[in-house]
Parts: structure tokens; C-alpha cells; sequence
């Protein structure tokens, strides 16, 4: 029991660490004192930083993924389903201490580590909404197409909506973005009621 505890204990002070002052800057010592652990100790759980921001991440991405799945309602139609759940993985995303410490270090420093970790999350985000794709297509509730491709564009187009527009114009609301969704997405990939 100790021992998982021990680790539980490396993780919650890397978290906060990795979240503070991004990868570059976070050192074992750190999280070491944090932790309130030796060194030695960490090391016992983690071969390295790598390793156990890597943990760190994996850990966000299951958090990130179980926040999707507690807005989905199986009870909406796809295209409203779906952009709930892309409304609250990109708001999760980008709220979270973590991925906006993680996305000044890639700006600041390109630090290879940083730019690996949100690839990751973007990847873990396409696969969960590709997933629903093929759940849609499979029941018909929208056309044959390649569901990867299809996810891709559609994180893209709602990082779009929601922070890149935000940055020269005014924000728009969860409505607009729906509405643009609409027009944009689902007019091409709806299949017409039988």
C-alpha cells in the first residue's frame, strides 16, 4: 500500500511541477522536495523526467477522455452529440494548468518534449472523435467517409471556432459555434431522414 501511495505522491508533485514550470524546467530535485521523497525514491518508480512525464500525461489524456464520456448522450443526434463532446474535450484542453504551460514552452522554446506531449493529446482527441465517426457510420447517421481524416479536420475546425477566431475577433458562443458546425459539417456528411 505504501508503495503505491509513494508513487501516487511523485505523480501529484510532477503534475504540479510539469504544470508550473513545463518540462524543460521541471528537474527530479523538484519533484523530489515536492514530494516530499529522496531522489533515489523516484527513480525506484520512473527511469527518468521522460518516463514520468510521460505518466503525467497519460494520466491527463484518461481524465481528458472519462470528461468526453460523461457528456455523451446517446439519447442526441450525432452532429449535437458530437459537438458537446468537442466543445468540452477542446475547453478541457485548453483549460487544463498542464496543456497551457506546455503551449507557452513550445512558443517560447520549441522544446521537443512539449510539442511531442500536445501532438499526443491531439492524437488521443482525433481517436476518441474518430471513434464516434465510425459509431455514426456505422448507423447511418451520416456517410461513408475516412473517419480519421474526418476528426482531424473536425478538432481543427473547432480549435478554430473557439480560440483562434477569439484571438482578432469577438469570441463566439457555444450556439455560434454550433450553428457553424452545421453549416459547415453536417449539410455535406447528413444522411437525409428515410
Amino acid at each position: 500500500m505504501a508503495t503505491v501511495d509513494r508513487r501516487q505522491q511523485i505523480l501529484d508533485a510532477a503534475a504540479r511541477s510539469f504544470s508550473i514550470y513545463g518540462f524543460k524546467a521541471t528537474t527530479m530535485d523538484q519533484v523530489a522536495k515536492d514530494a516530499k521523497v529522496g531522489k533515489g525514491t523516484i527513480y525506484t518508480f520512473f527511469a527518468d523526467k521522460e518516463e514520468l512525464f510521460g505518466a503525467i500525461l497519460n494520466e491527463y489524456i484518461l481524465e481528458m477522455k472519462a470528461f468526453a464520456e460523461d457528456v455523451l448522450n446517446d439519447q442526441l443526434p450525432f452532429f449535437e452529440n458530437l459537438h458537446n463532446v468537442l466543445i468540452a474535450m477542446v475547453n478541457y484542453r485548453e483549460s487544463h494548468r498542464l496543456t497551457i504551460q506546455l503551449t507557452h514552452e513550445v512558443k517560447d522554446m520549441g522544446t521537443p518534449a512539449a510539442i511531442d506531449a500536445l501532438q499526443k493529446v491531439e492524437i488521443a482527441i482525433v481517436g476518441f472523435i474518430k471513434r464516434a465517426i465510425e459509431n455514426a457510420i456505422e448507423k447511418r447517421q451520416i456517410k461513408p467517409c475516412d473517419p480519421e481524416i474526418t476528426a482531424f479536420v473536425m478538432l481543427r475546425l473547432y480549435i478554430a471556432f473557439v480560440f483562434e477566431w477569439a484571438e482578432t475577433h469577438e469570441k463566439l458562443s457555444n450556439e455560434e459555434i454550433a450553428r457553424l458546425f452545421r453549416l459547415y459539417l453536417e449539410d455535406g456528411l447528413a444522411v437525409p431522414p428515410v
